[in-house]
């Protein structure tokens, strides 16, 4: 059983995230417990960008960013995963280089000090060099750096579809068994 821990970071892209977590809904029965951390700018695009729900409507913990008594900031708490989707290129960078200077960033950390899996989602074009060598390190380390790039071979007839197609491939790197179009599939 997993114990999650979803990370929404404050580039746009809010789509994903609720498609993540709906999807998580759809598969209850493989994951323990779900904890949320939103940055500002998350919380801010949210209500931008998603007007029909809001983030508690999940019904996990929304914990506050700089609540650092939150479980998943120890390892002894033994979350085994974290998404970041989306993940602004701030929080990445400063995933990257160490600063655990909120709930977001301190449990990145302690996924990546303990060797678990964090995957992030990048939703930003162009990058630059910097991303780049960001992105580089935290590979280094251990992340599975996941961009917010759908694929388009399953003929997804509508935005959200489309994004789907991001999460379902989060949702298979982060382990879970999910129902989704396959390659060669049918």
């Amino acid at each position: 059983m997993h114990k999650l821990i979803v990370g929404l970071g404050g580039s746009s892209g809010s789509i994903y995230a609720r498609l993540l977590l709906d999807r998580l809904e759809q598969i209850s029965e493989q994951y323990e417990e779900i904890g949320i951390v939103m940055s500002r700018n998350a919380e801010i695009n949210w209500a931008l960008e998603i007007k029909d729900k809001s983030i508690k409507d999940y019904g996990h913990t929304v914990y506050r960013q700089d609540d650092f008594n939150a479980p998943f900031a120890s390892g002894s708490a033994k979350f085994a995963t974290m998404i970041v989707c989306p993940c602004s290129m701030g929080s990445m960078a400063r995933i990257a280089h160490g600063f655990s200077d909120d709930l977001m960033t301190r449990a990145a950390d302690v996924i990546l000090k303990e060797r678990r899996k964090l995957i992030l989602v990048p939703r930003e074009t162009p990058f630059s060099l910097i991303h780049i060598e960001n992105m580089h390190k935290l590979t280094q380390a251990g992340a599975i750096i996941c961009p917010a790039i759908p694929s388009f071979y399953n003929g997804a007839d509508s935005v959200e579809k489309a994004c789907l197609t991001v999460v379902d491939r989060v949702l298979d790197l982060a382990g879970f068994d999910i129902d989704s179009f396959r390659w060669g599939g049918k």
